[in-house]
C-alpha cells in the first residue's frame, strides 16, 4: 500500500523539482529575447589525405532582438558562411545555431535573405515576384479553390503595392519583368520580396556590392529608414568599412590568427556602434578614428593582449565596447 504521508525527503525533492522548473522556465525567457543564438560553432571540410580545411572555429555569439549587427573580414574569413547557416542552407560540422528560440535545422519561414546577386525569378513581373512568397506559404494549389484564397490575395496585393512605393517605385513598376529594371531597382525589389514574409530576422550577404556608389548610397538609407521603423533583427555581411558603420547597431569581425588549414575564423572584434548610424558627415574626426581602429584591425595588425602596452587605437575600441584582444589577417577596408 502507497501511503499518502510525505517525508521529509520527498518534500526535498520536490522543491528541487520545483527549483529546477523555475531555473528553466527562466532560461527560456531569456532565450527567447535572443533573436540568435551561436552556441561554439565550428565549420571544416576534408580535404586530400585525410586533412581538413577549418573555417570557423568556436564561434559563439548571442544577438538580441532589433539588432543591426555587420560581419566583416576579408574574403574567405567565413562571413557567408556563418549567414549560409543561419539561414539553414548549411549545417555546422560542431555546435548549433538557434533563431527564435528553435535551433535551425533546415530552410525554413523564420529568416528572410537577400543575397549579392538578385533573387528575382525573371520569368514574373514584379508584382508577381512580390506576392509568391506570402501566397504559396499560406497556400497550396488545391486550397488556391478556396474562396479564402481570393482574399487573402487581395490582401497580399495591396502589401505588394505598398512595399513597391516604400522601396521608392512607381505603381507603374508593378508589371515590369526583372530584365526591365536597373541593378539598383531590382536589388530594392529584392529587399521588398524578403520584407512581404514578415520575418523578424532578415539576412543580407553583400547585397549592395554589385551597385554603383550612388545607387549603393541610397539603398543604404533606404535599408536603414526601413528597419527604423519596423526594428528586424538584421545580420548584414559587407567589405565595405563606412558602409557598416553607417548601417550598424554592432560590427563584429571574423578573422583568422594565420593561414594555417587547422586555424578557422574566430570572432576577433565585437563592438557596439552609434545608434544612429555614423558617417563622416555628422561625426567628423570620430568617424575617421573609428575606420582607423577597424581598418588597423582588418589589416592584420597583431593589437596588444590584456596587461600588455596599449596603442591609442586599441584604447579607442575599448571605449565603443570591443570585448576581446584583436589578432586579424589582411582585410581591404573601403572608406567612402
Amino acid at each position: 500500500m502507497v501511503s499518502g504521508m510525505s517525508t521529509p525527503e520527498m518534500t526535498a525533492g520536490l522543491h528541487l523539482i520545483g527549483e529546477q522548473a523555475t531555473r528553466a522556465a527562466a532560461k527560456a525567457k531569456v532565450q527567447a529575447a535572443k533573436s540568435i543564438s551561436i552556441e561554439d560553432v565550428s565549420v571544416s571540410y576534408a580535404l586530400e589525405r585525410s586533412a581538413r580545411r577549418c573555417v570557423l572555429e568556436n564561434i559563439s555569439l548571442e544577438i538580441e532582438e532589433g539588432e543591426f549587427v555587420v560581419l566583416l573580414g576579408e574574403t574567405g574569413c567565413g562571413k557567408s558562411t556563418l549567414l549560409r547557416m543561419l539561414l539553414g542552407q548549411e549545417r555546422p560540422t560542431a555546435g548549433q545555431i538557434s533563431v527564435a528560440g528553435s535551433r535551425v535545422e533546415r530552410v525554413d519561414a523564420r529568416s528572410g535573405y537577400v543575397p549579392q546577386r538578385y533573387s528575382l525569378f525573371p520569368d514574373r513581373s514584379v508584382l508577381d515576384n512580390l506576392m509568391m512568397g506570402p501566397l504559396t506559404s499560406k497556400f497550396h494549389i488545391l486550397g488556391r479553390l478556396r474562396p479564402s484564397y481570393w482574399e487573402a490575395r487581395r490582401a497580399v496585393k495591396a502589401e505588394a503595392f505598398r512595399q513597391i512605393t516604400h522601396m521608392g517605385l512607381q505603381a507603374s513598376d508593378a508589371g515590369k519583368y526583372p530584365y526591365q529594371l536597373s541593378g539598383g531597382m531590382q536589388q530594392r525589389v529584392a529587399i521588398a520580396q524578403a520584407l512581404m514574409m514578415k520575418n523578424r530576422v532578415l539576412l543580407m550577404d553583400e547585397a549592395f556590392s554589385a551597385l554603383d556608389p550612388s545607387t549603393r548610397s541610397s539603398l543604404q538609407r533606404l535599408l536603414r529608414s526601413v528597419w527604423s521603423e519596423t526594428r528586424p533583427t538584421v545580420v548584414f555581411v559587407t567589405h565595405n568599412t563606412a558602409e557598416a558603420l553607417f548601417l550598424g547597431t554592432r560590427l563584429i569581425v571574423l578573422a583568422r590568427e594565420s593561414k594555417d588549414d587547422a586555424c578557422g575564423s574566430r570572432v576577433t572584434l565585437d563592438m557596439k556602434l552609434a545608434e544612429g548610424g555614423m558617417t563622416l558627415r555628422t561625426h567628423g574626426q570620430e568617424f575617421l578614428d573609428l575606420v582607423e581602429h577597424v581598418e588597423a584591425v582588418s589589416c592584420g595588425q597583431r593589437l596588444t593582449a590584456p596587461g600588455e602596452r596599449r596603442t591609442a587605437s586599441d584604447a579607442w575600441g575599448e571605449e565603443l565596447g570591443r570585448v576581446e584582444p584583436v589578432r586579424v589577417s589582411p582585410e581591404d577596408g573601403v572608406r567612402q
